[in-house]
């Protein structure tokens, strides 16, 4: 967003706030919620998204509904009949199914029917708005319809989406039940997020408050149940967490906090960032390993 556009944002808000702090912070819950364009910027993203456009062409495409908005659903080995293991694939913010369809053809490839979503304000669905909420009844709704899925996998923003959708935290989103879950360069809480989106926007502290009672009415939660390390010590779902120590937007420190938890196995994928990490071939193969092998029973059966 250019300095001029933050110049204008910011003068809106120092006056909508002097009349309404609550309408103020509203403002900014639907600020906060827009999602980016859809076109790739620069060359090398256009390349990225033509390719994984190319693997979507070879997939079921199957739209379905969540509230207001339609969502894009992609799925591999869909006509397939003999039993095999049935995977959710989700993107993070600002990103699409073509961004991780890569980790999604591994899988298939592997054998697993893939089911791959574009969030609300993504993609091929529809919108150009997204919260937490949106992303969990999304996916709760794909498991509903395309489910039960025995493992799901999730980048960034999609990782922790799911993290809250396995916990039941949203009160009436629903839930899912996955025996396996994957989080890739993924947040464990989110406060920070609020945090920086006020400072770039030039947010005063009142008006930062309405924007997060706005986030925890629409949630139905305050953002300390936004906790995806105390959602895996709760469920105890075998668990990997993937993450480059060097990632610039989601802080390794969120996937060292998974220390302590039984469920959880650390996979550090150092020198691939935050975006480059969801197609290296090191991750998709810990990620299909650990998802279509049978190494979590036979690790929880030498336990017992």
């Amino acid at each position: 967003m250019p300095p001029f556009a933050f110049k204008v944002i910011r003068s809106v808000f120092a006056a909508t706030s002097a009349l309404s702090p609550k309408l103020a912070g509203r403002l900014a819950f639907e600020l906060f919620c827009l999602t980016p364009s859809r076109r790739p910027a620069g060359a090398k993203a256009r390349r990225v998204h033509a390719e994984g456009h190319k693997r979507l062409a070879t997939a079921e495409t199957m739209p379905f509904r969540t509230g207001k908005t339609s969502v894009m659903a992609y799925r591999f080995n869909g006509s397939q009949t003999e039993p095999r293991r049935r995977i959710l694939v989700v993107h993070g913010w600002g990103s699409s199914a073509s961004y991780i369809s890569a980790l999604a053809e591994g899988l298939a490839v592997e054998g697993a029917e893939v089911v791959v979503l574009d969030f609300p304000g993504h993609g091929r669905s529809s919108g150009r708005r997204l919260n937490m909420r949106m992303a969990v009844e999304a996916i709760v709704e794909a498991e509903r319809r395309f489910g039960p899925f025995d493992g799901a996998v999730g980048h960034s923003f999609g990782g922790a989406s799911l993290m809250l959708a396995a916990g039941g935290v949203l009160p009436g989103a629903g839930r899912i039940s996955p025996s396996r879950l994957a989080v890739i360069g993924s947040p464990t809480r989110i406060e920070w997020l609020f945090d920086g989106f006020s400072q770039q926007v030039g947010l005063s502290a009142v008006v930062k408050q309405g924007l997060i009672r706005h986030a925890e009415n629409v949630a139905g939660t305050t953002l300390a149940e936004f906790d995806a390390v105390a959602v895996a010590q709760r469920i105890g779902t075998p668990l990997l967490v993937v993450h480059a120590e060097e990632d610039k937007e989601v802080d390794a420190g969120h996937a060292r906090r998974y220390a302590s938890t039984p469920s959880a196995r650390i996979h550090w994928a150092n020198g691939h960032g935050h975006r480059r990490i969801i197609s290296a071939p090191e991750v998709i193969e810990a990620v299909c390993r650990f998802m279509t092998s049978d190494e979590v029973e036979r690790d929880r059966s030498s336990a017992a």
